[in-house]
């Protein structure tokens, strides 16, 4: 049931009047809908990127953005943030150390960020590869997926009020969720889950993320700065996401829904039992 009043209502959602149609019948009723705002990341006063996001949890995304992006060596290097009120919207005013900045000015760069978009702004090829951290190797049974996604579908008012947002959530082992964040873009939300896990100095190997959405090769990019070892999506997985997880030791896991799921790479890691060989993978060939 819908709250009857906004001051119930989770941070990044509004009332709108809105007529539905029931076959010929027209109800004017309220409605719940998903906030999208201009969010300028602001690096020691000089901008560095625009993204379009859900105003909640800004303090953990804008530090999630800035080491999921390569732009803070570790979380030191940020000494404050302060969020702004601007006429075309928020501006998060990072204070970060001298080498953060200077970094900054050697990739100087505007990204105008869509809602859900990849590699907006991204100016060189050398940019899209970046060098990923090897991450841990941590053994998730299949059945904590099962929990965990089960589990989310009660974790996300925005979503359950206005069906337009991702979720990413820190699962420990046993598919318990820890954290779990929302935004109208699903990068947007993994990068609030890593803020809010970096600021809960959480181990990353102690358990594993679940995003809403499918596995793109910058959600894996992403994953892997925050030292994740397993990524799981109720999505299928891209071909590059596969082969960026599999380069950097990150177990992957697809279509994780109910009790199924497929496992992309290290399937060892999800399950107790040995896995039996594919057919298709087989280097035995019949004779014609």
């Amino acid at each position: 049931m819908k709250p009857p009043d906004a001051a119930l209502l989770p941070a990044g959602i509004r009332r709108c009047d809105v007529v539905a149609w029931h076959g010929d019948r027209a109800q004017p009723q309220p409605d719940w809908v998903a906030q999208e705002v201009p969010v300028a990341l602001v690096f020691n006063g000089i901008s560095h990127a625009v993204m379009l996001a859900s105003p909640g949890d800004l303090e953990d995304f804008a530090l999630g953005f800035a080491l999921t992006e390569g732009l803070l060596d570790g979380p030191a290097e940020l000494y404050g943030c302060e969020v702004h009120e601007v006429a075309e919207g928020l501006e998060l005013q990072l204070e970060v150390a001298a080498a953060c900045a200077w970094r900054l000015q050697q990739r100087r760069r505007t990204l105008a960020g869509r809602t859900g978009c990849g590699l907006c702004g991204t100016d060189s090829l050398a940019q899209v590869h970046r060098t990923l951290p090897r991450v841990p190797a941590v053994q998730v049974p299949a059945s904590a997926l099962a929990c965990a996604q089960r589990a989310l579908r009660h974790a996300q008012p925005m979503q359950q009020l206005t069906g337009a947002s991702h979720a990413a959530a820190w699962c420990d082992r046993a598919g318990t969720i820890q954290f779990a964040r929302e935004d109208v873009g699903r990068h947007n939300a993994l990068d609030k889950l890593v803020g809010a896990m970096v600021r809960a100095r959480v181990d990353p190997a102690e358990g594993f993320i679940l995003v809403t959405s499918r596995a793109s090769f910058e959600m894996v990019q992403k994953a892997a700065m925050a030292g994740a070892g397993v990524l799981a999506a109720v999505s299928a997985p891209t071909a590059l996401a596969i082969e960026t997880a599999q380069a950097c030791g990150l177990a992957l896991a697809g279509f994780v829904r109910d009790d199924d799921c497929v496992a992309y790479t290290f399937a060892e890691r999800f399950g107790l039992a040995p896995v039996p060989q594919s057919p298709f993978t087989s280097s035995t060939r019949t004779a014609t």
